[in-house]
């Protein structure tokens, strides 16, 4: 009898210190949408979908927040712009968003440009919740033949 007793006694703090849990909000109340952001660099295109992505929610980039053609692609433009995209959403219900980075890719560069890393980290610190990075960047198996001819590019 003693023994269930001091068994009861240790279970009840347990069950106390898991109350405080229940005020934590709950991953369900989430609503989800998608960050395509296109990153080159000339320009940074940031694009909030719904999770389908059939519906349009809020678009930014850098040549929306500078007045310089050569300081549309910085980080600076591409941070502000996401800031803006972000503010945007968030006024319409998205709470988090799953991130899709491309860069030009084809016979382009396949590396995204300055901006990508600052749209990320402006996303993360607006408040929105990021679930999956991934970079979708068209890169070709086998390819049509490259611009330039024979000899190359002369310069």
């Amino acid at each position: 009898m003693a023994e269930k007793e001091e068994a009861e006694k240790k279970s009840e703090p347990a069950a106390e210190a898991a109350e405080p849990d229940r005020t934590i909000r709950k991953r369900k109340d989430e609503i989800w949408g998608v960050a395509n952001i296109y990153s080159s660099k000339n320009d940074t295109i940031i694009t909030i979908t719904d999770i389908s992505g059939a519906e349009t929610i809020a678009v930014g980039s850098g040549g929306m927040i500078v007045k310089a053609d050569r300081e549309e692609g910085s980080p600076y433009a591409a941070m502000q712009a996401a800031f803006k995209a972000a503010a945007k959403a968030k006024e319409r219900g998205i709470t988090a968003v799953h991130i899709k980075i491309r860069a030009p890719g084809g016979h382009g560069n396949k590396t995204p440009g300055p901006g990508a890393q600052a749209v990320v980290r402006a996303l993360a610190r607006s408040g929105l919740r990021i679930g999956r990075i991934e970079d979708v960047t068209p890169i070709p198996t086998d390819t049509t033949k490259r611009p330039g001819g024979r000899r190359g590019r002369r310069v």
